[in-house]
């Protein structure tokens, strides 16, 4: 059988070989409708649209994240251009504070851009996302050194900095929801991986950026204007990115809002939508959370602690430490899509429970063969981190905005995933950094990862399996006519028997 015919079966199969999880949902929605599903029943996505939908925002996500990512590249040069009074360790210190310091108003930028989302539209928010990272970002190449204008000059980089992070807080939750709702249901954990393969593909530019101009120039040259070189690029990849997403269409199941079912709920929160979502979604923010903590605290680990960790704690060059986090980088961006297509067909559930076990047993190790002396024990040790990284990072774009219904699923991402990232993520670096230099021990990252793989390993005991299910609120969603008749036919066929069963009953 070849993959297309594999692909055909599963909507054309007897109702006893459908995943579990889809029978349920399947059953639940003809027994709503009180018939099997007709022609209008099912959304059919027209590809073209797909492609132009899931490519302009990945490639919109990449620039986004090539922005905010380059400032934990250059967190050690920018400690001593912004922070120069300050000891070595104190530099660091005070760089990730500003770092983290966009996360504190990440939740914020979720509070306004969510619900303006779930009302105005997806495509409008992401488009005003970019601009606000291009803008805040730009700005940092822009602000004179603490040598040139004093204490201004770090109150500056705060300020662009808390730009830069409400922006954020809008756009991984619009994006998510956005490619989420565009996706077919049996490919959407392929397609949105291609959301984050954006993101680590920004991230590895980033630092192949970084990379060029440490090995170019002097310390001297990077000090004075070389660090500003990745930040005024901003400006011009902003207005690429806001072209692209400015062309986009709104997505299906926006444009069609909800179902009769879910209408209630999107008229009865429209005055009150976080209130709301706080009141009846907490379990499902909870596991978001859960979710979010684990993929975060070990991407910010790995993309904006790794660099700062190995040239200040293990005493390296940046040059070296730039090569071992863009390897990653590009390790991941390998894997993701495949490790996405695999979430379609084992489950998320799996895929999320054996990265986070992985996580608890091998994060000393990484950072042992990180320690290690030479080239190639350092390469396996953040090959193994990079790995796991893509085990969380694949699945998250399909299985968060899976947790909630369409009326309030870009509110309640940006809810969930901001909080999360601020308390959890954007922090690691900061704490970790401080926690290295009060116990001296350099293992306590490693630590630091295995308590996040067991929260993990807790949140997936309480997360749904939502491969191949449509979203809540949205109708089923396919990629073919051919695949809407398959669908239908098999609806015909759980129907009848649900009702044979029902009447032996």
């Amino acid at each position: 059988m070849t993959p297309h015919e594999r692909h055909h079966a599963v909507a054309d199969a007897h109702p006893a070989e459908l995943p579990e999880q889809v029978r349920t949902d399947l059953l639940r929605r003809l027994r709503r409708h009180k018939r099997a599903f007709r022609e209008d029943d099912v959304q059919v996505v027209e590809r073209p649209l797909l492609r132009r939908a899931v490519g302009a925002s990945a490639l919109g996500n990449c620039m986004e994240w090539f922005d905010f990512g380059v400032y934990s590249y250059l967190a050690a040069t920018l400690g001593k251009v912004f922070f120069p009074g300050a000891s070595p360790a104190a530099q660091v210190i005070s760089s990730f504070a500003t770092f983290a310091a966009a996360f504190v108003v990440r939740p914020l930028g979720g509070l306004v851009f969510g619900p303006l989302g779930d009302k105005l539209g997806r495509q409008k928010v992401l488009a005003t996302t970019m601009i606000l990272m291009a803008v805040g970002t730009f700005a940092i190449g822009l602000i004179p050194s603490y040598a040139t204008i004093g204490v201004a000059a770090p109150v500056l980089l705060l300020i662009a900095r808390m730009v830069q992070g409400f922006s954020t807080g809008g756009e991984y939750g619009g994006a998510t929801t956005f490619v989420a709702e565009y996706s077919p249901d049996r490919r959407r954990g392929f397609l949105s991986s291609w959301l984050d393969f954006g993101t680590f593909v920004g991230y590895a530019l980033g630092s192949a950026l970084v990379t060029a101009l440490n090995a170019a120039l002097t310390d001297d040259q990077m000090l004075a204007w070389g660090w500003r070189v990745p930040f005024l690029i901003a400006g011009p990849l902003g207005v690429i990115g806001l072209y692209m997403r400015l062309k986009l269409e709104e997505s299906p199941a926006f444009q069609q809002q909800l179902d009769t079912h879910e209408k209630s709920m999107a008229q009865a929160s429209a005055g009150s939508e976080l209130r709301s979502i706080v009141k009846d979604h907490w379990r499902p923010l909870l596991v978001c959370m859960g979710l979010v903590l684990l993929y975060n605290v070990t991407n910010y680990m790995v993309t904006g602690y790794l660099p700062t960790y190995q040239t200040e704690t293990l005493g390296r060059s940046s040059g070296s430490a730039d090569v071992l986090v863009l390897v990653a980088m590009v390790w991941i961006v390998v894997l993701i899509t495949f490790v996405g297509r695999l979430s379609d067909r084992v489950g998320r559930r799996p895929v999320y429970a054996v990265s986070a076990i992985g996580m608890i047993l091998l994060a000393v190790p990484s950072f042992l063969l990180l320690k290690a002396h030479g080239t190639w024990l350092p390469i396996l040790g953040v090959l193994i981190l990079a790995t796991l990284l893509a085990g969380f990072a694949a699945p998250s774009a399909a299985t968060l905005p899976a947790l909630f219904p369409t009326a309030v699923r870009y509110a309640a991402m940006g809810i969930g995933f901001n909080i999360a990232v601020a308390a959890f993520g954007g922090t690691t670096p900061l704490f970790t950094a401080a926690l290295v230099d009060a116990t001296g021990n350099d293992l306590v990252p490693a630590y630091y990862l295995i308590a996040a793989g067991i929260i993990g390993l807790v949140t997936v005991r309480f997360l749904p399996e939502s491969a191949q299910v449509p979203l809540k609120g949205s109708p089923p969603m396919v990629s073919s006519q051919q695949e809407r008749q398959e669908l239908i036919t098999t609806s015909g066929r759980l129907y009848r028997t649900a009702e044979t069963a029902s009447g032996r009953r």
